[in-house]
């Protein structure tokens, strides 16, 4: 992700910010120029862009609803949309309970981490809607809890529908989930990042040319899943999966394909962060890994985005070991993984202008 600065003082700020802690200013992130913006206005006259630039001369904003209500939003409508919800939270169908203790920070938290995913997708450009239904709707989000202890909502995708149970929302619970699961990484936006790879799977894969390259790198997709996931959670992974992204990979294609889309979204996101603050590595001994290489992500080539990879997560783990933390990137890539990533990231060149 870029770094984003306060239009108004150019204070650096996050995507997430809602005000900027050097002037004060009112900041809402504007999806249409991809840039985290000071405002000056009111909800009841409107919100202009502080100062006024170039591209947004003379135009004026709404707050998204769940932005001046619920204060969960930071992103901003044109004021000459109908729509009282910004093009994130209109895609939300169903949010938690808000009655309830705790939904609120959980909704906030499922919301950030979404916000996070439409960033992603919008700078590889790839559609969260397509033409033709192909037996899929558009990508749409419902945030769910459990209904009762015998009645648990399970995350998952269904035909565009991106199901989240809240509790992964709960830092605790998702924890206590990663460790008995024995799983070495279990984010929200992990989460998300998968669930979206099932929804391009169907968009981008089935039924296309790439589908036979596809069944030869990760396997048949037709195979039994109701199987293969009572399989894998009786049997565990295979004691060696060095050709998957993670244990879970293992359980079948589909999830194996899912795992690998959501590892290739970390990848670009973290390096194309990497590149916008400006980070290179200059070893002291020439024999170790550098990173000087600062092609912007959406042109490099795959081998470049792999060549900044491993000395970027070497770093991200030694800082993190540095603080007496887990390593930020529990992963090793075999080459079979590497492959699989590669195939990743031709799909993704083939659907947009990504390059």
């Amino acid at each position: 992700m870029k770094t984003f600065h306060c239009t108004h003082c150019k204070s650096l700020v996050f995507f997430e910010s809602f005000s900027c802690n050097h002037c004060n200013a009112l900041l809402g992130y504007v999806p249409g120029m991809q840039e985290v913006c000071a405002f000056e206005g009111s909800d009841a006259n409107g919100w202009s862009i502080l100062p006024a630039l170039p591209d947004a001369s003379g135009k004026h904003f709404r707050r998204c609803a769940n932005f001046a209500q619920e204060a969960v939003c930071n992103w901003m409508v044109p004021a000459d949309d109908s729509n009282p919800l910004c093009e994130s939270c209109r895609m939300t169908r169903i949010i938690p309970t808000l009655s309830k203790p705790d939904n609120r920070l959980y909704w906030y938290r499922l919301e950030q981490a979404k916000r996070r995913l439409l960033y992603t997708l919008t700078a590889l450009h790839l559609p969260t809607q397509f033409a033709g239904t192909n037996g899929t709707g558009p990508l749409t989000f419902e945030f769910l809890e459990d209904i009762s202890a015998t009645e648990p909502v399970v995350t998952g995708h269904d035909n565009g529908r991106i199901v989240i149970n809240i509790k992964e929302a709960n830092d605790v619970e998702r924890e206590t989930t990663r460790s008995w699961a024995g799983e070495a990484y279990r984010t929200l936006l992990g989460h998300l990042r998968h669930e979206s790879g099932h929804y391009y799977f169907q968009r981008l894969v089935e039924g296309s040319e790439d589908i036979a390259p596809f069944r030869a790198l990760f396997g048949d997709e037709r195979a039994d899943y109701a199987e293969a996931m009572r399989r894998y959670y009786e049997n565990g992974a295979p004691s060696s999966y060095q050709g998957f992204i993670s244990a879970y990979a293992t359980m079948h294609p589909l999830e194996d394909w899912a795992e690998t889309w959501s590892h290739y979204l970390h990848m670009v996101d973290t390096l194309d962060t990497a590149n916008w603050c400006g980070l290179t590595l200059l070893p002291s001994t020439h024999a170790d890994p550098g990173l000087t290489d600062r092609t912007p992500v959406d042109i490099a080539n795959f081998d470049s985005l792999m060549g900044r990879w491993q000395p970027l997560t070497y770093v991200m783990n030694s800082l993190n070991r540095s603080l007496g933390l887990p390593d930020a990137y529990p992963f090793s890539l075999s080459p079979t993984a590497v492959n699989k990533l590669r195939f990743v990231h031709r799909v993704i060149n083939a659907c947009g202008q990504y390059r």
